[in-house]
């Protein structure tokens, strides 16, 4: 038995490994890679011949970057079983529907640009259609529920405490008397997370397989995350500006939310309109609160009450396109909440394009941005970056907030190693999902921390035996 790592190796996005057992072949989620476009669209064109044959996917959260890439399966012919939470069932329903009607879309666009100049026409990585067969190839498993997936492997989910439905993904091995029960992560959460259950123990583990997004960070704690937030929004207010906040649509636009109730319950934060202009994140924020199990205690009751944690005063929905280009003309002080997260596309790029030349608009980063996105030019703070083929000048004020990310930082990181290997017998430690900074700053972090296990950061194409 032995796992290859093809995605998220040595990269945070684009996760995708292999667990061979028995001579069969699980999938570790069958994520999108995000980047540079073209080097993006080549690598989420190139399935490998493993994952088309593979018996089964198994889908630790919904998350584009570990989910998306699953249409691509089943336009190729893939048939096979995918496991997930109900939650990430949910999800994905509305997000890989999304992520197919963007590409479509994108496509269209393309051609007619290659019509007008004597290109080659394009097609969508997949379709609504491919999108929609992958979710009726999903089963529900809910937490702490054994299921043998294929012989020799049985799978059980445990709350991983990332976003809604996330899992960390317990895998009980055997092939020829051999036993070994592997452990893979998917996104870890953050043990202080307003919203949801911290990540919970898995015992007995033999091998663990780790996120490494923030292992060279460190997050502050959340009054201090809320009190910048209100700073940033009440001096551009001052300055009569908007607050562009740039989001993905799941989990980040919620905590966003929560973030801003919180300040409005406290009497911090006055007045001021909120849009959501994002159809997805409007429809995953319902989902939310159709799924509290994996919520904390006070956050379910809260809704039970019907008292809505993510409905801060002067919150407007904006669904539809032609209210959105209202919006962008507007020139009232205001929030905007809008994807994608990565300003990769979606509404926010057409926000930026408008605001980022004027410097009394402010710009809040509140996640990870992957290299050669956007996103992580702004937190670059580059003098200009490219908007929709145009370049332009970034005078509006940039701002990082890493803190209201519901990744696990280097501490978080660390205790969850330390917790497993106290409870279990781990022998092997792999880290992805990392950039290569973050992940050699985590390892030499952890062999100071545990003198057992053997470390590594494993590279696509490489083979751990298990």
């Amino acid at each position: 038995m032995f796992i290859e790592f093809y995605g998220a190796a040595g990269e945070v996005t684009g996760s995708l490994h292999r667990l061979h057992v028995g001579g069969r072949d699980v999938l570790l989620d069958c994520g999108l890679f995000q980047g540079r476009r073209a080097e993006a669209n080549r690598l989420n064109r190139q399935v490998p011949r493993f994952a088309l044959e593979a018996d089964c996917v198994v889908l630790s959260h919904a998350h584009l970057d570990h989910s998306g890439n699953i249409p691509s399966l089943v336009k190729r012919g893939f048939t096979g079983n995918i496991y997930c939470t109900p939650s990430t069932r949910d999800l994905c329903s509305v997000m890989l529907r999304d992520a197919a009607i963007i590409q479509e879309q994108d496509a269209k666009h393309l051609n007619r640009q290659a019509e007008r100049d004597g290109g080659e026409r394009v097609e969508p990585i997949y379709r609504v259609d491919d999108a929609q067969r992958a979710i009726n190839q999903m089963i529900s498993l809910p937490y702490k529920r054994p299921l043998q997936v294929v012989p020799g492997v049985n799978l059980t989910f445990h709350n991983a405490g990332h976003v809604l439905g996330s899992a960390l993904v317990q895998l009980d091995l055997e092939e020829q008397g051999k036993r070994v029960r592997l452990l893979f992560t998917g996104d870890l959460g953050r043990e202080e997370l307003p919203l949801l259950e911290p990540p919970e123990l898995v015992e007995d583990v033999d091998f663990l397989l780790m996120e490494s997004t923030y292992g060279d960070r460190v997050h502050p704690d959340y009054d201090a995350i809320d009190e910048r937030l209100r700073e940033i929004i009440v001096s551009t207010l001052e300055r009569k500006g908007r607050v562009y906040i740039p989001t993905f649509a799941l989990e980040r636009a919620q905590e966003v939310l929560f973030a801003l109730d919180r300040l409005h319950r406290r009497g911090q934060l006055g007045e001021i309109p909120v849009y959501i202009d994002s159809p997805l994140a409007i429809a995953i924020t319902e989902i939310y609160k159709l799924h509290p199990e994996s919520l904390r205690a006070d956050i379910r009751q809260r809704i039970l009450e019907r008292d809505d944690p993510f409905s801060p005063s002067g919150l407007q929905y904006i669904s539809d396109v032609a209210s959105s280009r209202e919006l962008q003309s507007r020139n009232e002080p205001c929030i905007v909440i809008a994807g994608s997260g990565m300003c990769e596309g979606g509404r926010i790029v057409h926000h930026l394009r408008l605001a980022l030349q004027d410097p009394k608009h402010s710009i809040v980063i509140v996640g990870f941005m992957a290299q050669h996105t956007l996103g992580r030019r702004l937190v670059e703070r580059r003098p200009a970056v490219r908007v929709l083929g145009v370049e332009r000048r970034v005078n509006a004020q940039v701002h990082v907030l890493d803190g209201l990310s519901a990744h696990a930082d280097q501490p978080d990181l660390i205790a969850f190693a330390k917790d497993v290997a106290r409870v279990g017998n781990v022998r092997n430690i792999a880290l992805v999902h990392g950039e290569g900074h973050a992940q050699e700053a985590l390892a030499g972090k952890l062999q100071e921390a545990l003198a057992g296990p053997a470390l590594s950061i494993p590279k696509r194409g490489e083979r751990i035996e298990l």
